[in-house]
């Protein structure tokens, strides 16, 4: 099974083109859809953050002033994802700062460091079209607790995101298969399931008639040449 990443930045502004930088770096490791390591970076980009993101992160210049720069945490964070399928809310704006970065540094865009980017906005706006699919708005679908969030954190949103991702893909867990009877190279061990019986719930006479009439109405208007009934028995 491919590593995953649930990966979020948090930067001075919107517009990396315009010189706004990477101020944090969070990403959990999910590994066979568990929470596993954690990286966490804050970074100082010399420069001030605009206002509105400040008042969304609340990373002061003061906070920041003694951390390190993001070539000095680069080699980290690539270490993390390296092989991972990395997944992001909205990767778009993510990917950007982090191609605005590496560019810098001259290491390639961020995608050539990881398996793929997978971007969990989309997956939400597949699955829930026409609604509200922010974090938040997510958390409160799928019951995760985000009371926490006063304030974007690139940390607490990638743990959050890690509980929303697994319910947004539940349809990926196996229904008969225990996620921890896997084999050594991460396939599912085969199950026996012959102890497993499903109940048989006889069809009743009305159940029965109702049925008749409907494949009456198939022969119909076959003309026919109906398939589905079964041959008359023959008296020996």
């Amino acid at each position: 099974m491919t590593r995953q990443v649930i990966l979020d930045t948090e930067t001075t502004g919107l517009n990396p083109a315009g010189g706004d930088r990477v101020i944090e770096v969070a990403a959990v490791e999910l590994l066979h859809r568990r929470p596993g390591a954690r990286l966490q970076r804050y970074v100082n980009p010399q420069r001030a953050s605009h206002p509105d993101a400040l008042r969304v992160h609340g990373l002061t210049e003061e906070f920041l002033a003694d951390k390190p720069s993001f070539a000095q945490i680069a080699d980290d964070l690539l270490e993390f994802v390296r092989g991972a399928e990395v997944i992001m809310h909205n990767a778009a704006f993510d990917v950007a700062f982090l191609d605005a970065e590496l560019e810098r540094l001259g290491l390639g865009p961020f995608d050539t460091h990881c398996a793929r980017v997978t971007d969990s906005l989309a997956l939400a706006r597949a699955q829930f079209p026409g609604k509200f699919n922010s974090l938040d708005a997510l958390c409160k679908r799928f019951g995760v607790d985000n009371t926490r969030r006063t304030l974007h954190g690139a940390l607490l949103d990638a743990e959050l995101l890690a509980e929303v991702y697994i319910w947004l893909t539940r349809g990926q867990d196996s229904l008969v298969i225990d996620a921890d009877a896997e084999t050594a190279d991460g396939s599912a061990v085969p199950q026996d399931l012959s102890g497993f019986a499903l109940p048989r719930l006889p069809a009743s006479a009305d159940e029965v008639a109702q049925h008749q009439r409907i494949l009456q109405a198939l022969e119909e208007a076959s003309k026919g040449g109906a398939v589905w009934r079964p041959e008359p028995k023959t008296v020996a």
